[in-house]
């Protein structure tokens, strides 16, 4: 179990109403996972004990367990809402009893990488930040979660009243998607093609649109491109029986997207997007995430046509307050992508369905 350097009274809190002892879904190696009984973390003293009142299932820690890339034992899930129980006694921000959403990534702001905005390659940043025992893999598939000091400090956001943990929970994802159109560069007014509508592409699609896009929607479920379009999507096509290139024609003189965002893993889509945007224009990668994953792509187009081919990853902390703004002010529908809501000893169904679109599938989050 991680071990902290510093034992605390908690502030306004009575410690008898936090257990000794909770349930977590313990990562046990490639496709497995056990819930287990674990000791309650421990807390410093500029350190905060949440309670998780919901967790989405993200697809980085699906693939994490499915292609067994990290070491177990460890306890994922990074997409946390709760309810703070415990606070060190050098922590101010936050009382027991405040609702928060914590970010588990967090950066210096100061060094080579993140004086270049690129926040993601900081060193501070690639330390996760809570944990629910292990080695810290974001602890959300358990009960209780130790948020550490950093990111009590700058990556905690407190939930306002009549916003649910589920909806608070997709702070971070949204800020992947804003950070991703960011990278981008996108601009008012532009043609974006957004090829996959599931949970990320929906808020992709939705935050286009909020930026004053003309969004076409790709997808093969006729369920999700239902969804993309009642999410304000412009054009919601499957690729299999209607043709993107001359819906994308007529609505741009014939050029093509101005962007293209890749939010699903299959590697030929890259291909079919770089032929789908204009001279120019702007393909990015969003969901290419495994480790020495090799992919197709059209060289000619990046070199002869001047087509950039881009990657983003993650969040971005200065887009921490832009989420919030969306979410809350509920500009972006995030209630709406939720289909499952299991227990924590539903963890593998959860991962399976999510790992397994259906029909009837798009976000999963778990209810500790």
């Amino acid at each position: 179990m991680n071990k902290t350097e510093t034992v605390t009274i908690d502030k306004h809190a009575d410690p008898s109403a936090v257990p000794s002892v909770m349930q977590a879904a313990v990562y046990q190696g490639r496709d497995r996972v056990e819930l287990r009984e674990v000791p309650v973390p421990g807390i410093g003293e500029g350190e905060i004990l949440v309670r998780v009142g919901a967790c989405g299932v993200c697809a980085t820690d699906i693939k994490k367990i499915e292609l067994g890339l990290v070491p177990p034992p460890r306890i994922f899930g990074h997409e946390i809402a709760g309810t703070v129980v415990r606070a060190g006694r050098k922590v101010t921000k936050f009382e027991p009893g405040a609702r928060v959403v914590v970010h588990h990534h967090v950066p210096c702001r100061c060094c080579f990488y993140c004086r270049r905005k690129l926040y993601s390659q900081c060193d501070i940043y690639r330390r996760t930040g809570t944990t629910a025992g292990f080695e810290p893999a974001g602890g959300g598939f358990a009960e209780y979660v130790r948020v550490m000091d950093w990111i009590v400090e700058a990556g905690t956001v407190e939930i306002p009243d009549g916003i649910s943990f589920e909806e608070a929970s997709f702070l971070e994802p949204l800020n992947t998607c804003l950070k991703a159109l960011e990278t981008a560069e996108l601009a008012p007014g532009e043609v974006v093609l957004v090829v996959g509508q599931g949970p990320i592409g929906l808020l992709l699609t939705q935050a286009a649109r909020h930026n004053g896009c003309t969004v076409v929607g790709l997808d093969l479920m006729e369920s999700r491109l239902r969804v993309a379009r009642e999410l304000g999507a412009n054009f919601a096509l499957n690729p299999g029986k209607e043709s993107v290139e001359g819906i994308l024609a007529g609505i741009t003189e014939g050029r093509g997207a101005d962007l293209a965002i890749v939010a699903t893993a299959v590697p030929d889509v890259v291909v079919m997007a770089q032929k789908q945007v204009r001279r120019g224009g702007r393909v990015l990668l969003f969901a290419q995430t495994v480790p020495e994953e090799i992919i197709p792509v059209d060289a000619s187009r990046i070199c002869m046509e001047e087509k950039k081919l881009v990657g983003s990853y993650s969040s971005s902390v200065e887009l921490q307050d832009e989420a919030a703004r969306l979410i809350f002010g509920r500009r972006v529908n995030v209630s709406r992508l939720i289909t499952h809501r299991l227990p924590l000893a539903r963890l593998l169904d959860g991962i399976h369905i999510a790992s397994h679109p259906s029909e009837d599938s798009l976000k999963v989050v778990i209810n500790p």
